[in-house]
C-alpha cells in the first residue's frame, strides 16, 4: 500500500497564525515552526487563533508557549484580539 504525501503547508508570518483549519495532532510542530519564523522575521508580538471549542487546541498552544525560550509573556485575547479564542503572545528581543 503506497502511503501519500501531502504538499507542505506555506504560512504566511504576519504575525498572526489561524489553527481553525489544522489538526490537533499537526498544532505543536506547527505552533514551532510558527515562532521560530516570527523570531527569525523580528515579529516581537503576535496573536494564535486557537478557537473557544472545549480548550483541546487552547490546550496545546499554552504548553508551546510555556516550552519555548524565546517567549517573553503570553495570555488570552481581550475584546481586540479574539477573547478567549486567541492567545497573544511577546518574544524577547
Amino acid at each position: 500500500m503506497m502511503r501519500e504525501e501531502q504538499d507542505p503547508v506555506i504560512i504566511s508570518t504576519d504575525g498572526t497564525l489561524d489553527l481553525h483549519q489544522f489538526k490537533p495532532s499537526e498544532v505543536k510542530e506547527l505552533v514551532r515552526e510558527f515562532l521560530f519564523e516570527c523570531k527569525r522575521k523580528g515579529i516581537r508580538s503576535g496573536r494564535i487563533i486557537h478557537g473557544k471549542g472545549i480548550g483541546t487546541l487552547r490546550e496545546i498552544v499554552h504548553s508551546e508557549l510555556r516550552k519555548n525560550t524565546t517567549i517573553k509573556s503570553f495570555r488570552l485575547g481581550d475584546h481586540n484580539t479574539g477573547g478567549w479564542g486567541a492567545t497573544v503572545f511577546e518574544i524577547n528581543p
